[in-house]
């Protein structure tokens, strides 16, 4: 039985390696020549990228040295190893991904820093962080004063920073990145849309499991405005 429970894990965590992330789509730019995506699995969401963009040179940076001969077939550039030890191979891009990547970091607001030096002119970041505040958090929380760990999801045991609307937003600002859209996901389901209808919405950032933000560089000098959250699809 432990043996069984084991490989049924292993298999989770490889199909979450092959996510394709096509909730990004409606922040990606109309043209791109270069992609760089750190924590990129196996590859898979570059490789949806490169049916939208055919000419672009895709780069991916992912820790696990297992998924190297996938990453291999997937995309041009792989790079393995953490990021603080490779980022002195990167180039500059014109879109970067950042997908549940920086809450497993010790120092995200620097790591960002540094990858924002990579963007070139009009160069876009996609970044997505877990919302702490999503009620499967906040009413354990304050009605049985748990906060138990998880093997994955918003309390994944791996995570070292936590993020809510407001901090999700300032980690790019601190970058100098303006966030100029945002998505939220986890509103997809029935009973998560019908929360949010009875209450008008006021409920919609503890219903939100994810903050999905497309952020662009800026002066030191500009003021973050106030962001429009579309529902992801």
């Amino acid at each position: 039985m432990t043996l069984e429970l084991g490989m049924v894990g292993a298999a989770k965590e490889m199909d979450y390696y092959r996510w394709v992330r096509h909730g990004i789509e409606p922040l990606l730019p109309k043209r791109c020549a270069s992609i760089l995506e750190v924590g990129a699995g196996a590859g898979a969401t570059l490789k949806w990228l490169k049916t939208l963009y055919p000419g672009a040179e895709t780069t991916a940076v992912e820790i696990n040295p297992d998924l190297r001969k996938e990453l291999n077939r997937n995309v041009d550039v792989p790079i393995i190893g953490p990021l603080d030890q490779v980022i002195s191979q990167l180039e500059t891009y014109d879109l970067i991904l950042l997908l549940d990547v920086l809450e497993h970091l010790p120092d995200p607001t620097e790591s960002l820093r540094r990858l924002a030096k990579l963007l070139n002119p009009e160069g876009q970041v996609i970044v997505s962080v877990p919302n702490v505040a999503h009620l499967s958090v906040s009413i354990p929380l304050l009605f049985q004063r748990r906060f138990d760990y998880q093997d994955a999801g918003i309390l994944d045991r791996t995570h070292l920073k936590f993020f809510v609307e407001d901090t999700a937003v300032k980690l790019l600002n601190d970058a100098s990145l303006n966030v100029t859209k945002g998505l939220i996901s986890g509103i997809e389901g029935r009973k998560a849309k019908l929360l949010d209808l009875l209450t008008l919405g006021f409920l919609r950032h503890y219903a939100t499991k994810q903050y999905i933000m497309l952020g662009q560089l800026s002066d030191r000098e500009f003021v973050q405005q106030r962001i429009d959250w579309a529902l992801a699809r």
